[in-house]
């Protein structure tokens, strides 16, 4: 591999990197509940600067590690507890429906978004592993594997589902205040 190719790897792995810990910070501090009214905003940030940096991936030529096998980190982390505080946080509202492949048909399943910002934090905590370790290429391999195979289309469709329940929050309201609010709104 080239010098200047292999300071390009390091360039979105460190960019990758940065995005996952963020990822990881912001979905552990919406699953505490402190800051409730702030959780939809945080998410739909946090969802789409990841979503950004896959993109980055999906758009680079395969990674290929020079060892045809992933090291053994030890056990993977336990994200249970995340996704059962998420769970909490989205009482009500957690599940929604997913087209299972818009090329191939209109059949939908059941998704969370409780278990598909865990499903992404557990893919982008397994490739900053390695990243931390030094496994660089490893890390790189892992985030685009995974992106392109499962965490990419899980974000994009919690992404328009986070979307849509802040919609719905900021803009279903009585008529009679929606119509009180465009008359302040006209008034000079």
């Amino acid at each position: 591999m080239s010098t200047t190719a292999d300071a390009d790897l390091r360039e979105i792995a460190q960019a990758v990197a940065s995005e996952a810990r963020s990822y990881l910070t912001t979905i552990t501090e919406v699953a505490s509940g402190s800051n409730p009214d702030a959780s939809l905003p945080l998410l739909l940030l946090a969802v789409s600067d990841v979503l950004a940096a896959g993109a980055r991936l999906g758009a680079t030529t395969d990674v290929v590690p020079s060892e045809r096998f992933e090291p053994d980190l030890g056990p993977d982390p336990d994200v249970e507890p995340l996704r059962a505080n998420l769970a909490n946080v989205f009482e009500g509202i957690d599940e929604y429906a997913e087209v299972v492949d818009p090329l191939l048909g209109v059949d939908v399943q059941p998704a969370s978004v409780s278990g598909d910002l865990v499903a992404i934090a557990g893919a982008l905590a397994q490739g900053l592993r390695h990243y931390e370790t030094g496994g660089v290429l490893e890390a790189l391999w892992w985030w685009q594997f995974s992106y392109l195979s499962d965490w990419g289309e899980r974000a994009s469709s919690v992404l328009r589902t986070l979307q849509t329940m802040l919609a719905h929050l900021r803009l279903d309201v009585e008529d009679d205040v929606a119509a009180e609010a465009e008359y302040d709104a006209l008034q000079p």
